[in-house]
C-alpha cells in the first residue's frame, strides 16, 4: 500500500478500527479479512493461502489511527484554511452553487503521509452554524461520504452582522469521481451483479438517512461517489452517497435570502417526484417518498447509461 493509504483497509477502504497483520505481510480490518478468508482462503492482494489463526494485531497502525481521530475530535470538527488544511487553487469540479477542490492536511498529525486523502466541498448560498457534529456523525456510515468537519477561511473579511454566503466541508476523497461520469467513461457495461451491488449500497445509505429522519432531497447519480470498482467481484465495489447535508431537514445549513439561486432552491428535475414540480413551495414538499421516487429513477438510469461502442 502507498503511504497515503496506509491507514485505509484494502478490503473496506475505510480507516482502520481493529487492524491486524496477515501472513502476506499486509494489514487488514480484522472482521473484513476474517470474512474474506472464510470465503476465499487466500490473500486478497497476493493470493497466497491465509489462515485466520495467524492474524496478529497491528498496534502501530492502531496507534496512528487513534492519534488521527483524537486530533480531529480535538479540533471540534472545526478547521482553518491555511492552518489545518491547504486548498488547491483550481477546482476539480464545479456546478451551480458547488465547487470541489483537492486538499491536503496541515499540522494535524506529525506523520503527513499516513492521513486519508481529502477534498474541500465549497457550497455557496448557505451559512454554517457553530457546530459541525450533525454532519460528521451522520457520515459515520460505510456508504456515506465521511465529513471530517467545517473549514473556516480565515482570509475572509466578514463582519459579525454579515452572513457568510458559503461554507466549506472537509471530506474524504473519492478518486474515481461520481457514478454517472465513471460509468460513462467505461468501455463496456459492468456486470449486472456489480450494478446491483452499487444499488444495494445506495439503498443502505438512504435507509440510514431515513432512520435518522433526514430527507436527502437531491438523490442523483452525480451525488453517488465511486471509491473502488471491480468488474469481477461485485462485493469489492464501493460507492458512497454525498450531499445529504444539503437536505431540507438538515439543521446545520440555512438558506441565505440574498442569494437568488442556491443548491437549496434548485429542483433536480430529472430525478424529482411529480409532486415537487406541481407546487409553489417545493422546499416543504420533500419527504421520504420523494426520495424513494428519486432512488427508483437513479437505479433505472444506472442500468441505462449509454456506453461508448455500444448500441
Amino acid at each position: 500500500m502507498s503511504g497515503t493509504e496506509s491507514l485505509i483497509c484494502p478490503i473496506t477502504f475505510e480507516l482502520f478500527r481493529d487492524p491486524v497483520v496477515a501472513e502476506d505481510g499486509h494489514t487488514y480490518e480484522k472482521q473484513a479479512i476474517i470474512d474474506w478468508i472464510k470465503r476465499n482462503q487466500t490473500s486478497p492482494i497476493t493470493r497466497q493461502p491465509l489462515c485466520i489463526e495467524t492474524l496478529r494485531p497491528n498496534y502501530i497502525v492502531k496507534k496512528l489511527v487513534d492519534e488521527f481521530e483524537t486530533n480531529v475530535r480535538a479540533k471540534n470538527y472545526q478547521f482553518k484554511l491555511g492552518t489545518d488544511v491547504k486548498k488547491a487553487k483550481r477546482a476539480l469540479f464545479q456546478t451551480y452553487g458547488k465547487s470541489v477542490f483537492e486538499a491536503e492536511w496541515l499540522g494535524i498529525n506529525s506523520n503527513e503521509t499516513k492521513r486519508p486523502k481529502i477534498i474541500l466541498l465549497k457550497i455557496d448560498g448557505a451559512r454554517a452554524k457553530k457546530e459541525a457534529s450533525f454532519c460528521v456523525e451522520l457520515s459515520r456510515h460505510p456508504h456515506i461520504v465521511r465529513t471530517y468537519g467545517l473549514v473556516e477561511d480565515t482570509q475572509q473579511n466578514i463582519s459579525d452582522d454579515e452572513p457568510i454566503n458559503s461554507i466549506m466541508l472537509l471530506q474524504e476523497h473519492a478518486t474515481e469521481g461520481n457514478l454517472v461520469d465513471f460509468l460513462q467513461a467505461l468501455d463496456s457495461l459492468p456486470a449486472s451483479s456489480v450494478l446491483l451491488e452499487m444499488f444495494v449500497q445506495i439503498s443502505d445509505a438512504m435507509s440510514f438517512l431515513a432512520h435518522n429522519h433526514i430527507v436527502h432531497g437531491d438523490l442523483a447519480c452525480r451525488n453517488v461517489l465511486v471509491f473502488h470498482f471491480d468488474d469481477n467481484e461485485p462485493k469489492k465495489n464501493l460507492v458512497k452517497l454525498t450531499d445529504f447535508g444539503l437536505s431540507r431537514a438538515s439543521t446545520i445549513y440555512q438558506s441565505v435570502q440574498s442569494v437568488k439561486t442556491t443548491t437549496m432552491t434548485i429542483v433536480p428535475i430529472r430525478y424529482a417526484a411529480p409532486e415537487l414540480l406541481s407546487v409553489n413551495n417545493y422546499s416543504d414538499s420533500y419527504t421520504e417518498k420523494s426520495d424513494m421516487y428519486s432512488m427508483f429513477l437513479c437505479g433505472k438510469l444506472i442500468r441505462k447509461v449509454q456506453f461508448p461502442g455500444q448500441k
